[in-house]
């Protein structure tokens, strides 16, 4: 039971629920392009983590505040995009691009952490966040990923960093294995040798069989 205040509760909706489904992996690999396509076939709501209004703020808060009050900033934007999740989820089917896996590997990266010490972090906040019913793990090889990167039109500093940062790609990589290893609601997809369509088709394939 929480012990939050009751302006801070969440709001609960009565109701029938839409299945959440989050994508994650690293910059550039298809999640946006594979969440649209979800969303569609679904006919779902589709969010990104950072949303709107903290998507705008996200290159000064990486470029200006220290560790603690950038991991903040991530943690406002993932209890922010979760209240959203909770309003879209009587709707129908809700389609997150990132979610609490992102803040916690990429931030862990970012500042040399164990992805389990952010995680710790987060974990006083968890009965605030809304929690996936299906998390899809996306990976694929490093030369893969090049080739991905080389036909993005909306190239972003987390896109170069992968491969302008030494080890950036590795560590990411590996937390995101780390933190996939703890997380109930995972699988994980290797995306090496399927289109879009192909991971669409495995995804909501996976969401019947397991329905049943």
């Amino acid at each position: 039971m929480s012990t939050l205040p009751t302006p801070y509760e969440p709001i609960e909706y009565d109701g029938p629920q839409g299945p959440f489904i989050v994508l994650e992996g690293v910059s550039g690999i298809g999640k946006s392009t594979l969440a649209a396509l979800l969303a569609r076939r679904l006919d779902g709501s589709r969010l990104h983590t950072l949303a709107d209004p903290h998507t705008g703020w996200s290159d000064t808060a990486n470029r200006q505040f220290n560790a603690l009050p950038q991991f903040a900033f991530y943690l406002s934007g993932l209890l922010h995009v979760s209240d959203r999740i909770r309003a879209c989820r009587p709707i129908g089917p809700v389609i997150a691009d990132r979610y609490v896996s992102s803040v916690t590997a990429c931030h862990a990266a970012a500042h040399g952490l164990d992805p389990a010490d952010v995680a710790h972090l987060i974990d006083p906040f968890r009965p605030s966040l809304a929690t996936p019913d299906h998390t899809f793990y996306l990976h694929c090889s490093a030369a893969v990923l090049r080739e991905r990167l080389r036909s993005k039109t909306d190239t972003k500093q987390d896109d170069t960093d992968l491969f302008d940062v030494p080890g950036r790609l590795k560590q990411l990589t590996e937390n995101f294995r780390q933190v996939a290893d703890s997380d109930p609601t995972a699988t994980v997809l290797n995306t090496d040798s399927m289109s879009p369509t192909e991971l669409a088709d495995a995804i909501c394939t996976h969401m019947e069989r397991t329905r049943a």
